[in-house]
């Protein structure tokens, strides 16, 4: 949705504004668009960023004079590499475009107010999002947003009404804070009577949120947001191991997990959660023991996912990696996917790669999987309805159909050549967008070549060292938007 929150920054009666989301569309290869715009602004997360060196190589070999602007998690983790890339890069938040819009265009062409442009966001559907806040007032060692220093802000409430109003009709709505429960209690409780009255209204029927485990904490909350309509909340288990979420995640061990997921579907809310399976403190078969114990509690939901450690530039945890030195030789940018080795594990490498090559899509767990989503069916189908128990039960089997579920247009592209994996960073091919859709000009080759995080000794490769090593502790957070 950054797209459309960007978009906002422009004046609609100056300017034609065009959305490409290219998760829902496909890779964005049509010659004659990249030729149309004066600007083209790019966002994306962390592994997004050698895509949007693509885009910039396409665009500019069709029209020179195109002012690039990119933003998001990689541009702030590598914000004067990324200036040999980009015209603008702002490490800032969107509102930051609005600088950059007068710097090119003149403030004529700024908008009186920066608001979304659902009317842009043609993949939404019934589906609407919209934000009550931003950042997190958490910091884990191993969460971008730490990384980014940022800090939790509130908005206003009359500008959480206009975004829903804004949204028209929907059957439910997602809020998109990293943490819709704050450290505000009466904030909380404001939003809260603001989304009853405007479900009241008819302006959607269910909502959803992610919320820190801190918000299961209050029996009352669960009460709160049953009665205001909400469908399910998303939070970040990440293991059922205590110790590791000592060191990694202290605010879940207040309560046991199995206690808290249980407490919020008795209460008609539905829990999600994804794990982080840490294979460079903990071994495959403690791991192993952890999914089994999972599948073998139908009480609970399953996972959403289950992804290896990332070690995000500019976390405490990059750099703990970093000064270890366990993450692997040869780690592109790009491997820092999630279902890619990337750091030197306990066990060895063959069989961590093997592992996460079956745990994609519970290969060897599927009846069982089938097993426990019956038995949670006849636990829960009183307490939930048609629409919650389809939520509660599609994590399971869309990590079972994982090939059906990444099927798309945009995905089967990228993972076309995915039996030739091999789940290593040091040795994983590259996707297929890395070939130029069509000729581009010589001088932006190299714009194909993917961003190496280490070299072949496991070092930071030196690019990245400016950014990442000297100046780590002296980066200005006001010096805002580079150019």
């Amino acid at each position: 949705m950054a797209p459309v929150y960007l978009a906002g920054a422009f004046s609609a009666e100056l300017c034609d504004i065009r959305i490409y989301n290219e998760q829902y569309s496909g890779p964005l290869e049509n010659e004659q668009l990249f030729s149309w715009p004066d600007m083209l602004v790019l966002t994306g997360i962390t592994v997004a960023f050698d895509r949007m060196l693509h885009l910039t190589a396409y665009a500019r070999s069709k029209n020179p004079n195109v002012i690039v602007v990119a933003g998001g998690p990689p541009i702030r983790a590598l914000p004067r590499y990324s200036q040999r890339f980009f015209d603008y890069c702002c490490v800032g938040d969107v509102e930051q475009l609005k600088e950059v819009i007068t710097d090119a265009f003149g403030k004529a062409y700024v908008a009186q107010e920066m608001f979304p442009r659902y009317d842009l966001a043609y993949w939404t559907g019934r589906i609407g999002y919209v934000e009550s806040s931003r950042n997190c007032n958490f910091r884990c060692p191993f969460c971008s947003l730490t990384g980014d220093g940022v800090s939790y802000q509130k908005y206003d409430l009359e500008y959480i009404r206009k975004q829903i109003v804004a949204l028209g009709k929907k059957d439910f709505i997602v809020f998109l804070d990293n943490n819709f429960y704050g450290n505000d209690r009466k904030y909380f409780l404001e939003r809260i009577d603001l989304i009853k009255e405007l479900r009241n209204a008819g302006f959607f029927r269910a909502w959803g949120a992610l919320v820190t485990n801190d918000f299961f904490y209050k029996e009352e909350n669960l009460y709160l947001v049953q009665k205001a309509g909400c469908l399910a909340m998303f939070s970040g288990v990440e293991s059922f191991d205590t110790q590791w979420l000592q060191n990694n995640k202290a605010q879940n061990i207040r309560f046991p997990q199995v206690e808290l997921i249980r407490k919020s579907l008795d209460a008609g809310v539905v829990f999600l959660y994804g794990l982080i399976m840490d294979i460079t403190s903990r071994r495959i078969a403690d791991l192993q023991r952890e999914i089994d114990f999972i599948i073998d509690t139908p009480d609970i939901t399953l996972p959403s996912y289950l992804v290896a450690p990332i070690p995000f530039l500019g976390t405490p945890f990059f750099y703990e990696c970093l000064a270890k030195g366990t993450i692997l030789p040869k780690t592109k940018l790009r491997d820092l996917d999630s279902a890619t080795l990337s750091l030197r594990p306990l066990d060895t490498i063959s069989e961590v790669a093997n592992f996460f090559r079956n745990i994609q899509n519970l290969s060897g767990y599927r009846l069982r999987v089938l097993r426990h989503s019956l038995s949670f069916y006849k636990r829960y189908r009183s307490k939930f309805n048609t629409m919650q128990m389809i939520t509660a039960l599609s994590s399971g089997a869309l990590l079972c159909a994982e090939k059906f579920a990444t099927s798309s247009d945009w995905l089967s592209l990228i993972f076309k050549w995915k039996r030739f994996r091999t789940h290593i960073s040091t040795t994983e091919t590259l996707d297929a967008v890395y070939k130029p859709a069509f000729r581009v000009d010589s001088r932006y080759k190299d714009y194909f070549k993917p961003t190496m995080v280490t070299d072949e000794s496991g070092r930071l490769c030196e690019e990245l060292t400016e950014d990442l090593i000297i100046t780590k502790k002296t980066l200005v957070k006001t010096d805002d938007c580079v150019h």
